[in-house]
């Protein structure tokens, strides 16, 4: 019998499967049904920077429009008991979620700057969350802002958010960094206890008939695990952080190639809304089954075992090995 127990930020986990963000959280009955499936954790669904500050301005709004009119212009104030449906209703619907499963219940907030994220994180965690995911997704369009403005912004808030909170943080990182390896260790000496690899950019495109910038969402495939797989293989044992890999994981195969890189666990989300909940529970059963076949006893025999300091040509993570991949096309060619 295998062991698939593992841990991820200082959480005990049953098997290293967790449902990333998204919207199979929203329903307690979903997050209740990826429990029966066999997920590990589930990490809710983001609270958006932009909702935080909508609704400080709407309040602002509120409760300073037409205050000086009149003496019963009290009665403007709006009814806050309807009026949080936001991020009220996030952090209610988080206690909710802990009194309907007995996994870790990971909250998540999607921003960039300090604003009310302090104050938010709090809330969290006082809603009961096991831990944070800060969700770090910006798209820098500023031309006059440097790398190095940006990457102290977001370590500052990294800084901030972990002085005012005491349950597990983790990191959400893009790979869009000069130096990636340089940003991951100083986020975790900012305070981060883990890192997840990678936020998708979801690109919007173009109806060239109507002439309108269209939303779209793509769902990822195995091909998406290359680039997150490279870069925990390269981090594993030189950061003292858990690391996490989301996109692209999809089969058992997936999830072995994760772990044989070094995460502690592996996050999935389009799997499962394209073909349901239930294949969690086949992906746990497929990781056991490909275990046994393999003779691996536990997921610790197996963890950082194809990492870049532990295999004989680590230069296969670098760029040292790019024309050899590409020449490898040149024995395909007829």
């Amino acid at each position: 019998m295998v062991d698939l127990n593992t841990t991820y930020l200082g959480l005990p986990l049953k098997n290293p499967l967790v449902a990333s963000a998204s919207p199979l959280s929203k329903k307690v009955d979903t997050v209740r049904r990826l429990e029966e499936a066999g997920a590990a954790a589930v990490v809710v669904y983001s609270l958006f920077e932009e909702q935080i500050i909508h609704e400080s301005l709407e309040l602002d709004y509120y409760l300073s429009h037409g205050t000086d009119s009149s003496p019963e212009a009290q009665t403007l104030f709006p009814d806050l008991g309807t009026y949080n449906v936001g991020v009220e209703g996030y952090l209610h619907h988080l206690r909710n979620l802990k009194h309907a499963v007995s996994i870790p219940v990971i909250g998540s907030l999607n921003g960039v700057s300090r604003g009310g994220w302090l104050d938010y994180a709090r809330k969290i965690e006082d809603a009961g969350a096991d831990a944070l995911e800060l969700n770090l997704y910006s798209v820098p369009t500023d031309l006059g802002r440097s790398a190095k403005e940006l990457e102290d912004g977001y370590l500052d808030l990294i800084h901030q958010v972990r002085s005012q909170v005491r349950f597990p943080l983790a990191v959400k990182l893009s790979p869009f960094f000069t130096s990636l390896p340089h940003f991951a260790r100083q986020a975790v000496l900012a305070g981060a206890d883990g890192l997840v690899l990678f936020n998708r950019f979801y690109q919007p495109d173009l109806d060239v008939e109507t002439l309108e910038v269209v939303p779209d969402v793509t769902l990822s495939t195995s091909a998406d695990l290359r680039l997150p797989l490279r870069w925990i293989a390269i981090l594993y044992g030189r950061i003292r952080a858990d690391l996490a890999l989301t996109s692209g994981v999809h089969t058992a195969v997936d999830v072995v190639k994760g772990l044989m890189a070094g995460s502690s666990v592996v996050m999935m989300a389009s799997e499962l809304l394209a073909n349901g909940v239930q294949r969690i529970g086949q992906l746990t059963e497929e990781l056991a089954t490909w275990m046994e076949t393999y003779e691996y006893r536990s997921l610790m025999q197996m963890r950082g075992s194809m990492s870049q300091s532990a295999v004989a040509e680590p230069g296969v993570y670098e760029r040292a090995q790019y024309m050899k991949a590409l020449n490898s096309f040149d024995h395909r060619l007829p």
